[in-house]
C-alpha cells in the first residue's frame, strides 16, 4: 500500500505562525523532504522534531523524485516542506506533487502560512481578482515579455522578488505597466515587517538611495479602464447596478461595490447609474 506526500507549510518569519496539524504532521511522518536541510533542522530544532530529513530542490529534484516515489511506494509518508511557506508555489515541489499524481500516490495538502495571501490581505488593493505570477525572470528580454503580457489583465497582480532585481523590475515594470499603484510587502510576520503602500515611479526614487533589503512581495494595481480585457458592457454593468438596488443598495453603494469586483472606478459606473437614472 502507497504511502502518502503532505504538502507541509511553514513560517514565512514568525515561528509561531507553523499550525498544529503540520507539527503533528512532521513528527509522525517517516521522512521529511526539505529544501534546504540546515534550514529545516533549526526549525525541528526548535519543535524538538526527530524526524529524518533528505534534501529536495531544483537541482537534484529528478533524482530524488524517483528515490521519493520509491519511498512512497513502500508504504512510506514522506513530509515535503520548503524553506519558508507553503511548497509547490513557485518551488520544486510542484514536480513532486505532479510525479506522486502520475503513479497513484495520495497528496494531503495541508493549510498554512504562504506570502501571497498575507501580502494581499494587507495591501489595500482589490482582492476579489488576482493572480500571481511567482518570480520574473532574470533575463531582461523575458522578464519583459512577461511584464508586457499581464499589463493589460484587470486583476491585482502578485511577484516575488529579491533585493538584487528589484531597481530592475520596478524600472521595467514602469515601462510596461505606466504609473499604477504598487506596495512592496517585506520582512512578513517578522519584527520588522513593512508595507510601502506607493506608487511604481515612487518606489524607483525611493531604491535610487537606499538599497533594497529583504525578499519582496510586489502587489501592483491591476490594469484600470474600461478596455482591460473581460470588462463587462455598460449594458451588463447596468443591469448588475440595477439588481443591486432592487435588493436594497443605494445607488452610491452599488456603484462602489461593482467598482471593486470589477477594479474600474467607481466614477466610471456611477456615471453609468445616472444614465439609468435619466434614461429609464
Amino acid at each position: 500500500m502507497n504511502g502518502k506526500l503532505y504538502i507541509c507549510p511553514t513560517p514565512i518569519g514568525n515561528l509561531g505562525d507553523i499550525t498544529l496539524r503540520v507539527l503533528e504532521t512532521l513528527k509522525s511522518a517517516d521522512l521529511i523532504a526539505a529544501e534546504d536541510t540546515r534550514h529545516t533542522q533549526k526549525l525541528l530544532n526548535h519543535f524538538e522534531i526527530k524526524t529524518p530529513l533528505t534534501s529536495y530542490h531544483e537541482h537534484n529534484k529528478r533524482d530524488k523524485g524517483a528515490y521519493l516515489l520509491n519511498k512512497l511506494q513502500r508504504g512510506e509518508n514522506i513530509a515535503l516542506v520548503s524553506d519558508a511557506g507553503t511548497p509547490a508555489i513557485s518551488d520544486p515541489g510542484e514536480d513532486l506533487v505532479k510525479l506522486c499524481i502520475e503513479n497513484d500516490v495520495e497528496v494531503v495538502p495541508l493549510p498554512g502560512a504562504t506570502a501571497v495571501t498575507t501580502a494581499l490581505t494587507a495591501s489595500g488593493l482589490p482582492t476579489a481578482r488576482f493572480t500571481f505570477e511567482g518570480f520574473l525572470a532574470t533575463n531582461k528580454k523575458r522578464r519583459k515579455s512577461h511584464l508586457e503580457s499581464v499589463k493589460s489583465d484587470p486583476r491585482t497582480l502578485i511577484f516575488y522578488e529579491a533585493p538584487h532585481k528589484l531597481k530592475s523590475t520596478l524600472a521595467d515594470m514602469f515601462e510596461a505597466f505606466g504609473d499604477r499603484n504598487i506596495v512592496l510587502a517585506r520582512e512578513l510576520t517578522k519584527k520588522f515587517e513593512e508595507f510601502d503602500r506607493t506608487t511604481i515611479s515612487a518606489a524607483i526614487t525611493k531604491y535610487e538611495e537606499a538599497a533594497p533589503r529583504g525578499e519582496f512581495v510586489l502587489v501592483v494595481e491591476g490594469f484600470v479602464g474600461r478596455d482591460a480585457p473581460g470588462t463587462p458592457s455598460d449594458e451588463e454593468i447596468a443591469s448588475e447596478l440595477q439588481s443591486l438596488i432592487s435588493q436594497g443598495f443605494s445607488g452610491n453603494d452599488a456603484s462602489k461595490q461593482l467598482s471593486k469586483q470589477y477594479n474600474l472606478p467607481k466614477r466610471d459606473i456611477y456615471t453609468i447609474y445616472l444614465e439609468m437614472q435619466n434614461n429609464p
